[in-house]
């Protein structure tokens, strides 16, 4: 619940929370579900957070007066804003790889194995992966993405953030 607490706080998601910390959204439900963290996740957490980190472990913990300003000394909506581009700087650097290798493997099954198009199989494989990272980089998640996870927010609280 503290770890909820604390990202509500601050206005971000889960997913947010997960691109800034780089735990998985997956990891951070099972936490503010009330399950425990390995080591790792609990620190990467209080470093985003800029808490100690034993701080994290404690039941019944005081927040920190300033939890505007995090370890960095950037804004919150500019270290959400870094770590977006550096999501899309990301997903161009796996697809021009995606585009090169794709592209070597076709000239490959041409050349030796030109009745069977077994690059195609490597191709859709690696392409689903890569339109996944796509979702990801630019927030596409239609279902369970920070709109609707704040609207829920706000229907519990019954008012608007």
């Amino acid at each position: 619940m503290l770890i909820q607490k604390l990202r509500l706080q601050h206005g971000w998601s889960q997913e947010q929370l997960a691109e800034l910390s780089g735990v998985s959204v997956r990891t951070i439900q099972r936490l503010e579900g009330g399950q425990t963290g390995s080591l790792e996740s609990l620190k990467a957490l209080a470093a985003v957070f800029d808490i100690d980190f034993a701080r994290l472990k404690e039941p019944d913990m005081e927040l920190p007066p300033d939890l505007a300003t995090p370890k960095d000394g950037l804004p919150p909506e500019e270290a959400l804003a870094l770590a977006h581009v550096r999501n899309i700087k990301c997903f161009y650097r796996r697809l021009a790889w995606f585009v090169l290798i794709i592209a070597a493997l076709v000239a490959i099954n041409v050349f030796l194995t030109p009745g069977y198009p077994w690059v195609a199989w490597v191709a859709l494989g690696w392409g689903v992966i890569v339109a996944l990272h796509w979702v990801k980089a630019f927030g596409l998640n239609p279902f369970l993405g920070a709109d609707w996870e704040r609207r829920q927010v706000e229907k519990m609280l019954g008012r608007r953030l």
